[in-house]
């Protein structure tokens, strides 16, 4: 008899350009019992993004509709753009055995923790501010503007590190993806999230 795991949400956040998106490309390549959940925007889209690969692209109304209908699980404003997660999405990869891995801010974590699933969350800090505007800078998405704009929130993002279970720092990608696969891989040996562990003891009685 092999001992199952009640599969659970990963929750990565960090301030904009510490790295979490490669982060989680590089788990997902790495741990195939974990899938991305894919986030609604109602944000335009970018080059190179495809619509349900990256995000699903809503239209302002479309997103409301969900907020009415209770559909998703957790949904925030930022820089003007809403962001949320649909039920569906999350209960669909439980259904087929998945953990589930989120790239979304604080606000969405709170919420997600209000909810009856199983939540671990993982804060992601650069090495150092410097290294994030030239991380930043690097990628080449961001206006000026809009440069501005993330490193102004930069503070009150990292102030909110204490509410995670973990805090990795993003100095080395290959280090820091080690790191939090190890995180999961613990997560799925908590004894409280083996559902058929009693069972398998009792075996030893008979």
């Amino acid at each position: 008899m092999d001992i199952k795991s009640n599969n659970f949400c990963v929750v990565l956040s960090s301030p904009s350009g510490a790295g979490k998106t490669s982060i989680s490309k590089k788990l997902l390549s790495i741990d195939k019992s974990v899938s991305l959940s894919i986030s609604c925007t109602t944000r335009p889209k970018r080059k190179g993004e495809t619509n349900k690969k990256d995000y699903n692209f809503l239209k302002d109304k479309e997103f409301s509709d969900h907020i009415r209908n209770n559909h998703f699980l957790e949904y925030a404003e930022v820089f003007g753009y809403k962001y949320g997660t649909l039920k569906k999405t999350v209960l669909n990869l439980f259904s087929k055995k998945k953990d589930v891995i989120f790239d979304i801010d604080w606000q969405g974590f709170q919420q997600l923790k209000q909810s009856n699933l199983e939540v671990v969350g993982v804060f992601i800090l650069p090495p150092s501010k410097r290294e994030l505007v030239k991380r930043l800078k690097t990628r080449g998405r961001d206006t000026k503007d809009e440069m501005k704009k993330r490193m102004s929130l930069v503070q009150n993002e990292i102030s909110h590190f204490p509410e995670y279970d973990y805090v990795v720092v993003n100095k080395n990608l290959d280090l820091c993806v080690k790191q939090i696969k190890n995180i999961i891989d613990s997560e799925r040996l908590r004894r409280s999230r083996l559902i058929n562990l009693t069972n398998f003891v009792n075996k030893f009685r008979s």
